[in-house]
């Protein structure tokens, strides 16, 4: 492994305006803002975050439900804008941060691979020749030209890791998806992981599993209220974590 940055978050901070009050309907919350009538309460799902991830590393970010996780690894994605702070990413993003995210419902299997392909800067010929590849990996050869609509959240899981795992790309995020489907096929899905990490991908990873946490990663960030309690190696932290 060298000591190329992948991923560089400066103190990064992330606030959210919650409304404090309940309405019935849109409606209504739209006349009672235009009334001033609305009033928010801050929280702030991150606050001065910072840290390196470097090339070929396996970062999994841990804590409780709340604790900022998932917001992280949507602020690195480019999905968020930090509030404070900046996020620099060197290299290409595979994100498989919600289930079904970038595809279209309607469309079959088939037609998903090519979009879902395109959306992470693939070709239509790059796409083909990965076809096969992903067809066989996620194992959904009969129902390739199903409309995804139809498909169980397992089914989405495996085509989503699937495509997003191809080639080797720069840094692959993955946030709860391995949690769906069966045993079996969490573990292929962390044999790939584990392969690219070999290749100098870069992984940021979420889990709710501890012991996937410890297979797959060997640095941890540990989130707690936002703020970053520990990071550095991952038995040693993952250990300190299950006994808090």
């Amino acid at each position: 492994m060298d000591n190329k940055v992948m991923v560089k978050v400066d103190n990064v901070s992330m606030k959210f305006n919650l409304s404090s009050e309940k309405f019935d309907s849109f409606k209504e919350y739209v006349i009672k803002s235009i009334k001033n009538q609305v009033s928010f309460e801050e929280f702030w799902a991150l606050k001065n975050v910072s840290f390196e991830v470097l090339k070929g590393d396996a970062l999994g970010l841990i804590g409780l439900n709340g604790s900022g996780k998932s917001t992280m690894l949507k602020t690195i994605a480019g999905v968020l804008k930090p509030t404070e702070g900046t996020v620099t990413v060197y290299g290409t993003v595979a994100p498989l941060i919600e289930l079904g995210a970038g595809f279209d419902m309607d469309l079959t299997a088939r037609e998903n691979v090519f979009l879902n392909g395109a959306l992470l800067g693939h070709s239509r010929k790059e796409m083909e020749e990965y076809y096969e590849d992903i067809v066989s990996f996620s194992e959904l050869r009969d129902f390739m030209d199903v409309p995804v609509k139809n498909f169980s959240s397992g089914m989405v899981s495996r085509l989503g890791f699937a495509i997003a795992t191809i080639g080797t790309p720069d840094i692959l995020i993955v946030d709860e998806v391995l949690a769906v489907g069966d045993f079996r096929f969490q573990e292929k899905c962390e044999e790939r992981i584990q392969d690219m990490v070999r290749k100098g991908t870069t992984i940021l990873f979420v889990s709710h599993s501890i012991q996937q946490v410890k297979k797959i990663c060997n640095k941890i960030a540990w989130l707690e209220k936002g703020k970053l309690k520990r990071f550095g190696d991952a038995q040693t932290i993952c250990s300190e974590y299950e006994n808090s």
